[in-house]
């Protein structure tokens, strides 16, 4: 039994008889009179019983023609469902974003413009540090990431630069800092800092510490944060001051004042989307080509 013998079958049942239900389907009568013919012989009943007026539905062909249309249907909606899944229209995208760039637009953009293109698709996105992004993409737990990567490229995996950023300095809005900003990083010598850890992110981490050495700052460090978030609250308390990617002033933080320095905007820190070139997802490669689209 064939799906096209149930189609031609529903078609006559539907049509009242075999040579209108040819016109229907565009097939030769004879040639649906014999594949109905072999429908019966492989099911070894009859279909219909047939008369001088036309033909009527046995029991079995009454039975028959119920399953048929449901089976039909689902064929139907199956290779739907899959022609959508082969072009990357339904389906779910994990991607990871560091935590900072969450309110960025150029990010936010990005998200959008997929959306309303594929609607059907689910975002999975996760706040991550750049190193746990970089681990989860190798171990292939995330499809895609926007992070921090160094120039040098990293076996597996593709990337494309999606924005250019650089570090500004933060400062608590009540401070003297506030009211009179440094020209120099010399200038914050003797300031208390509030840094981050090397495994969180260790390319942006290594980038910053070499452009510091060749300014030949060594900043203060009193305190810790485990995240950017963290470090700016850690600011807003008045527990010292931070260096941070510009896009740090799209996140909304109340007692924060940011202070460009042309020697901070001479660090850039660039940000990448990247990918496993082995992942064949569809929903991946449109969200790719989206952001390729920008280049």
């Amino acid at each position: 039994m064939e799906f096209r013998q149930l189609h031609y079958f529903v078609a006559v049942v539907e049509a009242g008889s075999v040579s209108a239900a040819s016109r229907r389907v565009h097939v030769a009568q004879p040639a649906l009179t014999r594949q109905i013919r072999l429908l019966e012989e492989d099911l070894e009943t009859r279909l219909f019983e047939r008369h001088a007026r036309g033909m009527r539905l046995t029991v079995a062909g009454q039975a028959l023609y119920e399953e048929a249309q449901a089976l039909l249907d689902r064929r139907t909606r199956l290779r739907a469902r899959l022609t959508a899944l082969g072009q990357g229209v339904v389906g779910k995208v994990s991607l990871g974003v560091t935590v900072t760039h969450l309110w960025v637009p150029e990010v936010a953009g990005l998200l959008r413009r997929y959306r309303d293109r594929y609607p059907r698709v689910a975002f999975e996105v996760f706040p991550l540090l750049s190193g746990p992004q970089l681990e989860r993409l190798r171990e292939g737990r995330l499809d895609a990431g926007i992070l921090y990567l160094d120039d040098g490229g990293h076996p597996g995996l593709e990337a494309r630069r999606l924005e250019e950023d650089h570090l500004i300095l933060a400062v608590p809005e009540g401070s003297s800092w506030a009211e009179a900003p440094p020209a120099r990083l010399s200038d914050l010598a003797e300031a208390d800092f509030v840094w981050g850890f090397r495994s969180a992110s260790p390319v942006y981490y290594d980038r910053m510490q070499a452009h510091f050495q060749r300014l030949g700052f060594h900043p203060r460090v009193v305190q810790y944060g485990a995240d950017n978030i963290a470090i700016l609250s850690m600011v807003a308390a008045g527990l010292g001051i931070a260096i941070l990617p510009a896009a740090s002033r799209c996140h909304p933080m109340p007692g924060i004042r940011f202070v460009e320095l042309a020697e901070l905007r001479a660090c850039e820190m660039p940000l990448w989307f990247a990918w496993r070139g082995d992942n064949d997802s569809p929903a991946l490669r449109n969200l790719v080509e989206l952001v390729t689209q920008r280049d």
